[in-house]
């Protein structure tokens, strides 16, 4: 065997056309949707991180609520309405769970997962409104009993700060809260956007 037999390349060639039918190439079509807009693409795309965002969201409320309880200075009459209300922790319930749906649809996409998301979302929405509703009406009623009737407390001061920081930053987590989940309770995700797995 000398080496120019064994280095010989080969070469195929192909006929331009081929008349079978079982080698003729299917044209694919693909439709696009105009309806759906910028941002309703956007959305879908992002679901996951907007999830994680509900999550977060509802993490804080609830530490929020927690640190309510650690500031209740004597002679405190009452606990303050937004505990009496609990939306602290329901709230943050409401969020964790409309966040990890959105999660879950992100990874795997179902009709009934879609339709358990978008009601979970919907109820999120609603619950951020009953929040801001309750924020609102706790810091107009709670705002010159903080520390009591009494104000002679050295602490008087720091814990209405705290107070009413801690108010405003659950009414930014409750009003962000409530877009993020009224987003997804409107538009939601469609089978198209989604790519239903097992529909």
């Amino acid at each position: 065997m000398d080496s120019n037999t064994a280095h010989s390349p080969v070469f195929l060639i192909f006929p331009p056309e081929i008349t079978a039918p079982e080698y003729q190439s299917i044209d694919l079509t693909a439709t696009t949707f105009e309806s759906q807009n910028f941002l309703q693409k956007l959305v879908t795309k992002k679901m996951k991180i907007l999830g994680a965002i509900q999550i977060v969201f509802g993490i804080m409320t609830f530490s929020f609520g927690i640190v309510f309880l650690f500031t209740l200075v004597k002679p405190y009459p009452r606990f303050p309405f937004i505990l009496v209300s609990g939306y602290p922790f329901w709230g943050s319930v409401l969020f964790i769970m409309s966040g990890a749906f959105l999660i879950a649809l992100k990874r795997k996409t179902t009709e009934s997962l879609i339709r358990a998301s978008r009601v979970m979302n919907f109820v999120s929405a609603m619950g951020s409104v009953a929040g801001i509703i309750l924020l609102v009406f706790g810091l107009l009623l709670d705002r010159d009993y903080i520390c009591g009737y009494s104000r002679e407390g050295t602490r008087c001061d720091e814990i209405t700060v705290l107070f009413i920081g801690i108010l405003i930053m659950l009414m930014i987590f409750t009003t962000l809260e409530f877009f993020i989940s009224l987003i997804f309770s409107i538009w939601g995700c469609h089978l198209e956007d989604c790519e239903c797995v097992t529909c």
